[in-house]
């Protein structure tokens, strides 16, 4: 409770609008996608096409490589929020001397010692949701794995004996839930970057956050990769 009385209002107004715009974002892009082209639509219809190639194909030992090579990023990412969230935690113990750096920063707005750590531990929190995030990724593509090594040899589609479009449609949906998984812990990396801003000041968090949103919404909707891909 005494964190609420010392933190000024217009530092409530920029974690409001910080959330804001982060779950803002989120439900707008997914809406969007919808109705339009965005790379991850995009990208999930390709893995339809790779699953129904892996159907086609036997053995599958190329798909197998392919989903360890997929599940090796989110592992890193997991490992290296791990990193981050000790660092962060190594900062507590010394806020002192960094919110005295802070202070050296020209146009940083001044705070009390206790505002400054509950703003290391929103940015913790960050970490830890992104963290959950990817161990999740990381894990949805060992069912992936799974569901691709329990798909039947190809002549058994050939034949009529199993439903091809049932396993292609099951191992498809997998692959995007985990790619859908790891873009939202990669996203919680991208608005850490604009919470830092609040260490400077709230409106320097607010701005930086609509510039991290710019750039998110470019890169989905409009990026050279995803017209190269629409081709």
């Amino acid at each position: 409770m005494k964190i609420i009385t010392l933190l000024p209002w217009a530092d409530w107004l920029a974690v409001a609008a910080f959330f804001g715009l982060w779950s803002g974002y989120a439900w707008f892009a997914k809406r969007l996608g919808r109705y339009r082209p965005s790379l991850l639509q995009t990208t999930n219809r390709y893995r339809g096409y790779w699953m129904k190639q892996t159907c086609a194909r036997d053995p599958r030992m190329l798909d197998g490589i392919i989903v360890q090579n997929l599940s090796s990023t989110p592992s890193f990412f997991c490992s290296t929020s791990i990193l981050v969230i000790g660092g962060l935690f190594a900062l507590l113990g010394t806020t002192d001397k960094a919110s005295e750096l802070m202070s050296e920063i020209p146009f940083a707005q001044a705070t009390t010692l206790i505002v400054f750590e509950f703003k290391i531990l929103v940015l913790i929190a960050i970490f830890v949701y992104s963290f959950f995030r990817f161990s999740w990724s990381m894990r949805q593509y060992t069912f992936v794995a799974l569901v691709i090594g329990s798909m039947p040899p190809a002549t058994s589609f050939d034949r009529g004996e199993f439903d091809r479009k049932v396993f292609v449609d099951r191992a498809a949906a997998m692959v995007s839930s985990a790619a859908e998984t790891f873009n939202d812990g990669l996203r919680a990396y991208y608005f850490s970057f604009a919470l830092l801003g609040w260490f400077v000041s709230p409106l320097t968090m607010v701005v930086a956050t609509v510039i991290v949103v710019a750039i998110l919404y470019s890169r989905e909707f409009r990026s050279e990769v995803l017209r190269i891909l629409k081709e």
